[in-house]
């Protein structure tokens, strides 16, 4: 792609996120989102594989669908309350419909359909774009309505967070795994967003890092399926032992940064006396963290047969950046020390 094109489109892409996070109309905020969908489709179409352009469509109208929405419900909230303002969402009924069209932007269960299929079609970069940046619009919108008191965004979480595990379990290709990870992330930050806001934005933040760093091991591997990580070990020996720690960081397990998150939305949830709640999304991660293990063992503990097909990478040096995956994939194992003081500034 010509680059004065792709830098139009970034810049696009850049500034519709930010029309959403500064609006408080409901109108603005929808032209926002709908430049954030237009910049992204050439991004994503650009390939011109049959596959790309069939995930390109399918975003496209997942994505109209959700806007018209969007569109809907805050028209009926001004006819009913005569206020545009997102802050001043106080009616059910839009709210309801503007929770489920949010829902269906960023890929929530049960509208996350699209999600997965979207992303096998996609290079890893546009992936990684799909996967981190185009949460951010919706989110602050969320954020921003607060539902409180919402038994919808309850279900909504943990239908999540059962999907993006389940879904996961029988999958070869590593994007739709990382997309049905995306799916059970997105549920734990819903599950808690109507008791802590901020905890719903820590869990953002960590999920942004340990995707961002998962995305540029791939990439920087150039693997597309579980078979294909068994070469890596010729082409990026000290990686490839990184590698199984930020998946058990996506995963969860302590002592790296994914337990953070889930350490303390369990702990909120229990403290708003949602202990079943609480149980049951515990247990989802179980099946996440299946498939992660599966992804490690087959990195790391399988040996792929030496033959030139096996270690030919190792003989063609990676052009790619190697200092963002450096800062993410420290960032994704070491900041659960840091707990006492993020909870800290939370609570400020």
């Amino acid at each position: 792609m010509n680059p004065y094109i792709l830098a139009t489109l970034l810049f696009g892409l850049g500034l519709g996120t930010t029309i959403t996070f500064a609006s408080s109309h409901w109108l603005l905020a929808w032209m926002g989102l709908e430049m954030n969908t237009l910049a992204i489709i050439p991004i994503m179409a650009h390939l011109h594989h049959p596959r790309a352009v069939e995930a390109t469509t399918k975003y496209f109208l997942t994505q109209a669908t959700a806007a018209a929405m969007l569109l809907f419900a805050s028209t009926t909230n001004a006819w009913l309350t005569g206020q545009w303002d997102i802050q001043q969402m106080t009616h059910p009924l839009p709210v309801t419909i503007i929770t489920l069209a949010l829902a269906l932007k960023i890929g929530l269960a049960p509208v996350h359909s699209w999600l997965p299929e979207v992303l096998q079609g996609l290079d890893l970069t546009t992936g990684l774009i799909l996967s981190t940046w185009q949460k951010l619009a919706p989110f602050a919108l969320l954020l921003q309505i607060y539902p409180a008191n919402s038994a919808l965004l309850i279900i909504l979480g943990l239908l999540s967070t059962l999907v993006g595990g389940w879904g996961g379990l029988n999958q070869t290709q590593l994007r739709k795994i990382l997309a049905y990870s995306s799916i059970a992330h997105l549920g734990w930050m819903i599950l808690i967003l109507q008791f802590s806001p901020s905890l719903t934005l820590l869990a953002l933040f960590t999920y942004l890092i340990m995707t961002f760093s998962t995305f540029l091991v791939f990439k920087l591997n150039k693997s597309t399926n579980i078979n294909s990580l068994a070469i890596s070990w010729a082409k990026t020996p000290a990686l490839t032992s990184l590698t199984p720690l930020i998946l058990l960081s996506l995963g969860g397990l302590p002592p790296l940064t994914g337990f953070m998150p889930k350490w303390l939305i369990l702990q909120e949830l229990t403290k708003q006396e949602l202990p079943a709640t609480a149980t049951l999304a515990a247990l989802t991660a179980l099946l996440s963290l299946y498939f992660y293990l599966r992804l490690s063992y087959a990195m790391t503990l399988t040996m792929s047969p030496n033959n030139l097909a096996g270690t030919t990478p190792w003989r063609l040096p990676s052009t790619q950046l190697t200092l963002p995956l450096a800062a993410t994939t420290t960032l994704t194992l070491a900041l659960l020390p840091l707990t006492p003081a993020i909870t800290a500034t939370l609570t400020l």
